[in-house]
């Protein structure tokens, strides 16, 4: 004959395990379709990153010839167009220029964006960008040849 304490004893066993099955189903669930979601959310995600790549690159400024040779063309500051329409070395400089405290010569910004200022011939295309941008209206030239950003 059985034992009828142990009996109970494996019946409320195979209660609590059936009560922890039933709670670790509804938690698997659960756990699946918050997977799907992700799964979901990341080709979203995927397909609005290209769409806005796609968009940046068509809003880009497109590179023209002169002398048979590629160039970028800088636009002219004026309102609608931000500094997102600059190409990406010149965004750095007016960057390195906005961060310092006050107006900075070229080899100030050379330092901040990794430019070797110790070769004056690495330094003058940074100081003919900084130029450029001050007469396209993205920076200003003060007379003692410091660059500041505009006001």
């Amino acid at each position: 004959m059985l034992d009828p304490e142990l009996l109970e004893r494996i019946t409320a066993r195979r209660a609590e395990l059936d009560e922890l099955e039933q709670h670790l189903v509804k938690h698997l669930a659960e756990g699946r379709a918050e997977r799907d979601e992700l799964a979901v959310a990341e080709r979203v995600l995927e397909r609005m990153t290209g769409q806005l790549a796609d968009e940046r690159a068509q809003a880009a400024p497109m590179p023209a010839q002169v002398g048979g040779r590629p160039v970028m063309l800088i636009p002219h500051r004026e309102p609608g167009v931000e500094e997102d329409a600059l190409p990406w070395d010149y965004q750095r400089i007016i960057a390195a220029v906005r961060q310092a405290a006050g107006p900075v010569m070229a080899r100030e910004v050379g330092e901040v964006v990794g430019v070797d200022i110790s070769v004056r011939s690495r330094l003058e295309p940074l100081r003919s960008k900084l130029v450029r941008l001050v007469d396209h209206g993205w920076l200003r030239k003060l007379p003692d040849g410091r660059f500041a950003t505009r006001l």
